[in-house]
């Protein structure tokens, strides 16, 4: 089984778009969406949910007004500010609270409940192209990373369990948490990048990260030909450091035309942009074989 991880370095390069083209012309693939904070790989898949199942992580303080003697040491003890007074009454903003247990354990009243923290939902979804494994982490709650390895695990699973031979993911942006999720144990990382300067300071971060933990990467330039001479640079910053330059893709409307209509670009355009995308498909597997017998 190969796994093969579509990340960037910034938000907005076109790294779902091409995983979502990717997991078009890949065969016999596991789909897997990583980007838990802000994911839209289902705007191109448009899967239909097979279950649904809550995501939970930690704890959180519920003062029971019931029980609740509104002494305040609750408050003076919380070091998050994360207790609101209202009259007389004390409750927990859930949004402040950090779960530390600190009011739980010494509320002389025991009046603050500690249950779990539901902090999003995740997903085993049909597609057109294969099965969807994805989730959606609710506004300000943390632990991304913990959700991003459980839907890895279950990918590898279902992968495992159906005999397919792949597993396409578009991973998160950035260099944080979530990112190391992402990539650890992954069999190639296929590292987005555009030509700008911030495209390229972005890419070299993450291309440190993937050199850390020891991943092999290959680098997809979009937008090549909005600032040629960055691209020079991109391309013997490659170079240098023996990483693949799998495709130089242009800046072309087909790709926003293609979202428009709820397609891939391969799905949208046989030849063009299309064409080159298929092509960089092929390097991608190409360069994954050559990793596979090294």
């Amino acid at each position: 089984m190969t796994e093969i991880t579509v990340i960037s370095g910034k938000g907005g390069t076109g790294k779902t778009s091409l995983t979502a083209a990717f997991s078009h012309l890949a065969e016999n693939a596991i789909i897997c969406d990583l980007d838990v904070d802000a994911p839209d790989l289902h705007l191109l898949l448009h899967p239909e949910h097979e279950s649904e199942t809550v995501f939970i992580s930690g704890h959180e303080a519920v003062i029971d007004p019931a029980r609740c003697e509104s002494c305040g040491q609750c408050m003076d003890l919380c070091h998050f500010e994360a207790i609101v007074r209202e009259d007389k009454l004390y409750r927990v903003d859930p949004l402040s609270c950090e779960g530390c247990k600190v009011c739980v354990e010494l509320c002389p009243a025991g009046a603050i409940d500690f249950p779990d923290r539901e902090c999003g939902r995740w997903f085993v979804s049909s597609t057109r192209f294969g099965p969807l494994v994805h989730a959606l982490l609710y506004p300000g709650q943390e632990n991304s990373g913990l959700l991003v390895s459980l839907l890895r695990k279950k990918a590898r699973e279902m992968a495992q369990e159906s005999g397919r031979d792949m597993i396409i993911s578009d991973g998160t942006p950035g260099i944080g948490c979530p990112v190391i999720s992402s990539l650890t144990g992954t069999d190639l990382a296929v590292v987005v990048t555009e030509s700008t300067l911030s495209g390229r300071h972005d890419m070299e971060r993450v291309l440190e990260l993937t050199e850390h933990f020891k991943i092999p990467a290959g680098v997809i330039i979009n937008h090549y030909d909005l600032n040629p001479e960055v691209t020079s640079s991109i391309k013997e910053f490659c170079h240098n450091r023996n990483l693949e330059v799998l495709a130089e893709l242009p800046h072309d409307k087909a790709f926003t035309q293609a979202m428009v209509k709820g397609q891939t670009i391969t799905e949208y355009q046989s030849d063009g942009v299309g064409a080159l995308v298929r092509q960089s498909w092929l390097n991608i597997k190409a360069l994954a074989v050559q990793i596979k017998a090294a």
